[in-house]
């Protein structure tokens, strides 16, 4: 068996990965996926069970959510008709990514605003402010981002000379039933709330409102949406479906010690799944010292795409008939958006179950935030830093003495972290940057892999957090991290808030970095005071790290 498809979605190479065949053999031994598709919550063991119950509404979104399109519809047409036309979505994790996905694969403009960098948030807000409505997005509806950017933008629209109560018809809210951010918005009187199905996890709700209603209000055809995902929902149970195929594949790939999937896009038209997918599988999987490691990469012939430890997985949009090339990668994934949230949600509960954790909870995400959380009770605290090991230039090095004994460069200083990677193991890149104004630090991911001979991640804080943050602290015991922070030259304040915006970003990486080496995890920071000029040294002495 070569190809699985249905619906229009193949999944091309899975069973020739090893092992496979054992894994296909106990998913029907136990069929497992007839079962995950009727929703049973007994899958992944007693423990699990209690959450597992309460998050199993993913699998039929694509009816549930048909009944947001015609409200969504009228709302998009009465904001353009007013000119509003801009939309901004503040949104942390799950409430970002698969709009984010969605609205740049079909070529729809929306602002994803999920990052505390002051720069960038000012900017997400000022830019045709008087145009704008944003949305926001939160499950718990007590997400500290969101809540801040909210208050930030209702600041600007009424210092714009705009009535609070005007203000405040330029905010779209989601959440779940019941939670604070509803009663607060209610109160307000804000243009619109639409409330998602609360059995649903974040990461799992890209065809819940999390997903559709930024997306709707972009422009975005999310009928067809939705049909793309009805179109595979009947195959999930098939143990010849694509959706078991991949499930099959994710799961005896980490049976067999490769416990990282790099995942490339192959081209054909869909934008940014990679990073959407790397939140499902970190967030779900990375627990109890166990896990998959996602590695969003370039393309399929980037870095890092091969290793004795690595499936490398492409995804794409199109593919034509009896065509079943996976890009000189392992396994192929192909076909329409609506159809692959789908299927890579329920491979991701498979391989739970190969696993063996629960791939409905995160308990490690609390903890950086809680860390934060206890920085800002004291934002002096928060702006305190120790010093450097050492300076070059633009550059302060922080981290381990003994593991930066007798290095002076950033040059000596990376060599320095590359060799705290273990066999196996990974690096983490954490900019804490903006990841628009300075975005050129992307580039560091493939050098440092061509030269680490390992994984390499990149994520932009704190974005990561609420994603690959979960693995990082509960997964495989295995990664060095190393911290990029950047001198913030004018600040931002949060209405109502002791702190700025640059103060949360600074606590939030101390507080990620102090849970990080609680956990005997090794982290090394640099930090930028003038980030152009601390980028292009990081950059230069990228390409010349032996």
């Amino acid at each position: 068996m070569t190809d699985a498809a249905a619906g229009g979605l193949q999944v091309t190479g899975a069973y020739e990965v090893p092992g496979a065949a054992e894994v296909l053999a106990d998913f029907k031994e136990n069929d497992v996926a007839a079962k995950v598709s009727a929703g049973d919550a007994t899958l992944w063991g007693p423990a699990a069970e209690p959450e597992a119950s309460k998050r199993l509404g993913w699998l039929d979104l694509a009816a549930e959510s048909r009944d947001l399109v015609e409200p969504l519809a009228k709302l998009r047409d009465e904001l353009v008709a007013e000119g509003l036309d801009h939309i901004v979505l503040a949104g942390m994790g799950g409430s970002s990514l698969a709009p984010e996905v969605i609205t740049e694969t079909v070529g729809k403009p929306l602002v994803t605003l999920d990052t505390t960098d002051p720069g960038q948030v000012r900017a997400a807000i000022e830019e045709k402010l008087d145009r704008t409505v944003m949305v926001v997005s939160s499950k718990s509806g007590g997400t500290v981002e969101t809540a801040s950017h909210r208050a930030a933008f209702v600041k600007a629209l009424v210092d714009s000379g705009l009535s609070e109560a005007d203000a405040n018809k330029r905010v779209v809210v989601v959440t779940d039933p019941g939670s604070p951010l509803e009663k607060s918005a209610r109160e307000a009187g804000v243009r619109a709330v639409f409330l998602a199905n609360p059995n649903v996890g974040g990461r799992y709700s890209a065809l819940t409102a999390f997903g559709l209603v930024p997306s709707a209000l972009a422009g975005v055809d999310i009928s067809a949406l939705l049909d793309e995902a009805a179109a595979v929902r009947a195959s999930l149970a098939d143990l010849d479906g694509p959706a078991v195929a991949l499930g099959v594949a994710l799961g005896a790939a980490y049976k067999a010690g490769r416990d990282k999937v790099v995942i490339a896009s192959d081209g054909t038209g869909l934008v940014g799944l990679g990073d959407w997918a790397e939140q499902l599988l970190a967030e779900s999987t990375g627990k109890d010292g166990k896990g998959i490691l996602p590695v969003a990469v370039e393309s399929p012939t980037a870095t890092g795409t091969r290793g004795d430890d690595v499936l490398a997985v492409s995804v794409g949009g199109s593919l034509k008939a009896g065509e079943s090339a996976t890009a000189g990668l392992d396994v192929a994934v192909n076909g329409p958006l609506g159809a692959q949230f789908l299927v890579w949600e329920f491979a991701t509960a498979l391989a739970g179950r190969v696993i063996g954790i629960n791939p409905f909870d995160q308990p490690d995400v609390e903890a950086a935030k809680q860390a934060a959380r206890d920085l800002l009770a004291n934002p002096a605290a928060a702006q305190s830093d120790e010093e450097p090991v050492f300076v070059d230039g633009p550059v302060q090095v922080f981290g381990p003495a003994d593991a930066l004994a007798d290095a002076a460069t950033v040059e000596e200083a990376l060599a320095k972290v590359l060799a705290q990677i273990g066999d196996h193991g990974y690096l983490a890149v954490q900019a804490y940057l903006d990841r628009h104004a300075d975005r050129r630090l992307a580039g560091v991911r493939e050098p440092l892999a061509k030269r680490a001979g390992h994984s390499v991640t990149f994520g932009w804080g704190p974005r990561f957090l609420h994603s690959t943050g979960q693995y990082h602290k509960g997964g495989t015991p295995i990664g060095v991290f190393l911290q990029i922070t950047g001198a913030v030259t004018e600040d931002l304040e949060i209405p109502g808030q002791p702190f700025t915006f640059g103060v949360l970003q600074r606590a939030q990486a101390a507080g990620d970095a102090a849970v990080l080496r609680e956990r005997g995890r090794p982290v090394f920071r640099f930090h930028l005071t003038d980030r152009p000029a601390g980028i292009d040294r990081i950059l230069t002495a990228v390409e010349t790290t032996g």
